[in-house]
């Protein structure tokens, strides 16, 4: 059972409007990675949020680790690069983050992968999106966060000093360069309250 999302009062009226991305902040990270956040960059979060709850057909998926098989503790839904987006707003922000990141990229953003934490019980491991072509090059992969606020993590591969990032409500956060090579990323448990969230991340072709 999900915790009820309690909207965010600087979230606009509904409507889904992009800020610019000219104002994201880079940080630059150790082995040729990098990072980009924008908070807000996306207005009228919480009805997407909504809109999304309702209308993407969640996935519950089980795993084998170690010697026993899992829950998955989040539901999915991963969109190829042919399948309709869920929402107009999705393929808006994917053309968006396309044009603006075009020239650095090299080549477009073309799937969504959908996340949906519902409480803080929910999480991912530490990883890197390293199936495909990201295990070997430079890649890109865009995370738009609607719902309420989670932490997601940063750490130099095999461990060290992470960073933190707090998450909801229409924020951007892009990993670059070799980041999903040398670096991995989480969004741990929580024992504190936590509304529902839905990580959004647009990838290029055969990066997952």
């Amino acid at each position: 059972m999900s915790t009820p999302l309690q909207g965010s009062l600087l979230d606009g009226f509904g409507d889904t409007e992009f800020g610019s991305l000219r104002h994201a902040r880079r940080t630059t990270l150790d082995h040729g990675a990098w990072v980009d956040v924008l908070p807000g960059w996306l207005s009228g979060a919480d009805a997407l949020f909504e809109r999304l709850v309702d209308d993407v057909p969640w996935k519950a998926e089980r795993r084998p680790m170690y010697d026993r098989v899992v829950d998955v503790p989040r539901l999915l839904k991963f969109y190829e690069e042919h399948e309709p987006l869920p929402d107009p707003a999705l393929a808006d922000a994917r053309q968006a983050l396309t044009e603006h990141y075009h020239r650095e990229l090299g080549e477009p953003f073309r799937t969504a992968g959908l996340c949906y934490y519902r409480d803080g019980q929910d999480s991912v491991a530490w990883h890197g999106d390293t199936f495909g072509r990201g295990a070997t090059h430079d890649t890109m992969v865009a995370i738009v966060s609607v719902g309420a606020p989670r932490a997601l993590l940063l750490r130099p591969r095999g461990g060290g000093e992470s960073l933190r990032y707090q998450v909801g409500h229409g924020d951007l956060l892009v990993m670059g360069g070799s980041c999903q090579r040398t670096w991995e990323h989480a969004v741990p448990k929580t024992r504190r309250s936590a509304g529902p969230r839905i990580s959004i991340q647009f990838r290029p072709r055969g990066v997952r």
